[in-house]
């Protein structure tokens, strides 16, 4: 009788809902391989009809080695056997022809599958919000693209085609083995318990492994990746004997994963070795007691023998798969939560087209939290007329970067509106808006490529005369000519041969030409000198002229020169007004302006 158990019932809907969950999983892995392969149904057909030829002529060569024995060789007919081993050969080239075309088509489709995908991959992250960023490593994104993908690599390429052949030769050879001695092929499947229980241990011990395997690769790379992105900052601090420590650490980590993958193929594969050596030796054992007895043909028990190889070796290339699918399923399921990932912000249905704006900006009542986290902006009320130039100032953790980013509507308030023109930011595209908006950041990113192509990046059909002008505007011009080349100077990664000064300068050049009407500027000026910021100080009036700019800085000079003062204290404005207003005060402002001169002194 059984006894009914408070939460027997909520454990059994649980375990439906993980099957339900696992299954659907499994249906969208397939489903999202199968859309990638879609665009090459031609290919994937001719790679199909080649593997299933294949496949049949790999089954008859047994067949015909029986033929020749018994009814060539015993029984003394020369013309018999001529024609067996002409069908020999025919089988031969038959084969190669068929594995050649069946491993080029399907080697051709494979690849394109997996440059779709990164192509799909990278498409989807570039849609991502910058959110994501901020709480993913830089490292663990890109091993989605590389590693991930190039996982997936064995599985499309030849992976599929192994699945579908050594399961027909596994299942055909099964079925001729019972055709040619159904006696024999009973005694051989007495091995095939121990082969299902060694199989099934396999695969649960092989799953969880090289799931391990996935995730401690993308610590490696995410590892790596800050670790030669800081090189600077680990030199300077004299860090690189505790950066190797940590990096043995992870790395130990990742040997071990792949050591437990070792283990388990190193107990399995000889396992099955040695059924396949017991199944054999059953065969002859059993298969020469039939012989002597007469029952059983010289080339039948020939034949058997080598169907009884088709039938193990299938095996050992599907556990082989196997460990191949372990892999790329690990992978997959990564690239597919990226893939799952939503932008944070999303543009409205019916969302139009900002127009050209005159940059009348309003925060009415917004309320702002990172995440689930707390809430670090309270009720920011602030207008600021077009053409205005706004200096947001306060101690670190103040909310004057969150309110940047969320003018740029690189997060969305909690409560409250922003808008421009008096046009709500989320009734508009975020493109159309990001057109008009240009932020230069504390340190001004350098792609890769020219200094022409990094200025031009917000226009990249300006001519050079623009771009010159540009650069010229914001007193870049005369450094840019004593480079090795010019504007067509190389940069590499970041702008690392330039100063922080130099390519900040290019930075301003690059927000001058793209004309935003909106321009905000975080700490853009503190990484730079005080000669260097006198001579963009004349860059700036051009810059800001005619257009509405926030400025996040505390350098006397440009706090000075702004229109409005914004004070902010813990998320919200505690005073705003001009800096002769705000110094008349003898408030928050007036200490952060003693601070700061005390600072320059």
């Amino acid at each position: 009788m059984r006894v009914w158990q408070p939460g027997s019932h909520l454990s059994m809907q649980r375990g439906a809902q993980v099957e339900d969950w696992s299954w659907r999983r499994t249906a969208r892995r397939v489903s999202t391989l199968a859309r990638l392969a879609g665009r090459y149904k031609l290919r994937s057909t001719l790679a199909i009809a080649s593997l299933l030829a294949a496949t049949l002529v790999g089954l008859a060569p047994p067949y015909l080695a029986k033929l020749a024995l018994d009814e060539g060789v015993s029984e003394g007919d020369l013309a018999t056997l001529a024609v067996i081993v002409a069908l020999f050969a025919a089988a031969g080239a038959l084969s190669l022809a068929t594995s050649a075309a069946q491993t080029y088509f399907t080697g051709w489709t494979g690849e394109r599958i997996l440059a779709d995908l990164r192509n799909k991959l990278f498409r989807h992250l570039q849609r991502l919000s910058l959110g994501y960023y901020e709480r993913n490593r830089a490292g663990v994104i890109i091993s989605r693209l590389t590693n991930d993908v190039d996982a997936l690599d064995q599985l499309v390429t030849d992976g599929v085609t192994t699945l579908i052949q050594n399961t027909l030769i596994l299942v055909g050879s099964a079925i001729i083995l019972f055709v040619l001695d159904w006696r024999l092929a009973l005694a051989t499947i007495t091995v095939l318990p121990l082969m299902a229980l060694a199989t099934a241990a396999f695969r649960i011990y092989s799953s969880r492994a090289y799931r391990a395997v996935r995730e401690r690769l993308g610590l490696v790379t995410a590892t790596l990746a800050e670790d030669i992105a800081g090189i600077r900052v680990v030199q300077s601090f004299t860090r690189e004997s505790a950066n190797e420590r940590h990096f043995r650490e992870v790395n130990a980590h990742y040997r071990d994963a792949n050591h437990r993958t070792v283990v388990t193929n190193g107990l399995y594969f000889p396992f099955v070795d040695f059924l396949a050596s017991a199944a054999t030796a059953i065969v002859l054992g059993y298969g020469g007691y039939l012989y002597f007895d007469g029952s059983v043909s010289a080339g039948t028990l020939l034949a058997f023998l080598l169907y009884l190889s088709n039938f193990f070796d299938p095996v050992q290339q599907l556990s082989q798969l196997y460990n191949t699918f372990l892999a790329a399923v690990a992978a997959l399921d990564k690239i597919m939560d990226v893939l799952d990932e939503e932008p944070d912000v999303v543009d409205r249905p019916g969302a139009r087209d900002l127009p050209r704006i005159e940059g009348d900006v309003r925060f009415d009542g917004v309320r702002f939290g990172y995440g689930e986290g707390a809430e670090v902006l309270h009720g920011i009320d602030l207008d600021v007329p077009a053409g205005t130039t706004v200096a947001l100032v306060g101690h670190t953790g103040a909310g004057k970067s969150t309110i940047a980013k969320l003018l740029a509507r690189f997060y969305e308030p909690r409560a409250g509106r922003i808008t421009i023109d008096d046009v709500d930011l989320p009734d508009v595209t975020q493109e159309s808006l990001r057109r008009q908006l240009g932020v230069v950041p504390q340190e001004g990113f350098l792609f890769a490529g020219t200094v022409h192509d990094n200025i031009a990046f917000g226009r990249p059909g300006a001519t050079r005369a623009e771009v010159v002008d540009a650069a010229g505007t914001v007193g870049a011009h005369d450094f840019i000519l004593r480079l090795e080349e010019g504007y067509e100077t190389d940069l590499q990664e970041r702008g690392g041969r330039l100063s922080l000064g130099q390519r900040q300068l290019i930075a301003f050049a690059r927000a001058l030409l793209a004309d935003p009407r909106i321009l905000v500027l975080d700490e853009a000026t503190s990484s730079v000198d005080i000669g260097t910021e006198r001579r963009i100080e004349h860059a700036l009036r051009h810059l800001l002229a005619d257009r509405t700019a926030f400025i996040i800085a505390h350098r006397l000079s440009t706090i000075r020169d702004a229109d409005l003062i914004v004070v902010l204290e813990h998320g919200r404005i505690v005073e705003q007004g001009p800096h002769a207003e705000l110094m008349a005060r003898r408030g928050l402002y007036t200490a952060l302006y003693g601070d700061w001169a005390a600072e320059v002194a």
